[in-house]
């Protein structure tokens, strides 16, 4: 199963209450508006939209002071690793639409419990401009979605969200592109755990296309699948300001997109998160578009094929 499988099903998680600042929840609706469904559907991907994850506070989990909103983020993390292994298993693609990064600890753990069925590695490809690799004892802020990459890889277990004995991804297989914006603490957890770092200096010095092919034959020689999670403040905020967590010096529009097509030549990418997209910080619906646009180059579309405007 990869981004060519022409089976793809979308996932709404209107989920906000994960970052500090209130607007992410609308980012499945904006993405939709934006054309997200059309897109895959003219180029020639099946597309099944499930609509948007409902749920309940799980009154099960405690508050907790330095994990806010636990008990919303811990619900939609549960109904997304169900959902996301769910359609994985069935052979089709996930495509998440968020919503903030927290969601990512539902995502990946299902994809990580559906590699682990499969008898294959997950390795996960995180572009953002933030490690997200914070626990409740290290976070500066107690928002969550600086969170889930410790979380998937068993190093955040603030409360019984889901199994204990569940399937984690190795820190080792995570990479981590365009980051430039570390707590100090995450720094010295990043390091001791092995997570694979490239900065922006990273991919100043050595190039995007570079980066991403190292990335790659690790993948491949690992026979593994690979989950990518895409923040929107992996760009540049001059590009996508439609992002709360805004971060000066991010990856150009065509750094963003050379990735997306390197993915897709690949045919590795078994499933996707689009987060932290905040409607009410954009401007006219210009980082949504963007994150269509960068959508379709991941699922095959070319220069060739896109309009052109006139002269």
């Amino acid at each position: 199963m990869n981004a060519q499988s022409r089976s793809v099903t979308l996932i709404g998680a209107p989920l906000e209450e994960g970052s500090g600042r209130r607007g992410a929840a609308m980012g499945p609706a904006a993405l939709r508006i934006a054309g997200v469904d059309q897109t895959l559907i003219e180029l020639g991907h099946d597309v099944a939209d499930i609509g948007d994850l409902r749920i309940v506070p799980a009154m099960d989990l405690p508050n907790h002071p330095k994990a806010h909103n636990l008990r919303i983020v811990g619900a939609f993390t549960r109904a997304l690793e169900s959902s996301v292994h769910d359609v994985a298993a069935s052979g089709r693609f996930p495509l998440i639409l968020g919503g903030d990064h927290s969601l990512s600890m539902g995502s990946v753990s299902g994809m990580a419990r559906y590699a682990a069925g499969k008898g294959r590695p997950l390795f996960v490809l995180w572009l953002d401009a933030h490690a997200d690799f914070n626990s409740p004892a290290t976070s500066p802020s107690g928002n969550i979605h600086g969170m889930p990459v410790a979380f998937f890889c068993g190093e955040a277990e603030f409360a019984e969200i889901l199994p204990k004995d569940r399937p984690f991804v190795d820190p080792k297989n995570v990479f981590q592109v365009g980051i430039r914006s570390v707590d100090a603490r995450e720094r010295e957890e990043i390091h001791e755990h092995g997570v694979n770092v490239f900065d922006m200096r990273a991919i100043d010095e050595q190039g995007i296309g570079a980066i991403m092919r190292e990335i790659l034959d690790v993948v491949i020689k690992a026979n593994g699948l690979l989950h990518v999670s895409l923040d929107l403040d992996f760009l540049d905020p001059e590009i996508a300001p439609g992002v709360g967590t805004t971060v000066p010096g991010g990856a150009t529009f065509r750094e963003a997109h050379l990735v997306m097509e390197m993915l897709s030549d690949s045919g590795l990418v078994s499933s996707l998160d689009l987060v932290e997209l905040n409607p009410f910080l954009d401007d006219r619906g210009k980082s949504a578009r963007i994150l269509v646009e960068l959508t379709a180059s991941l699922f095959g579309r070319r220069i060739f094929d896109r309009p052109t405007r006139a002269a």
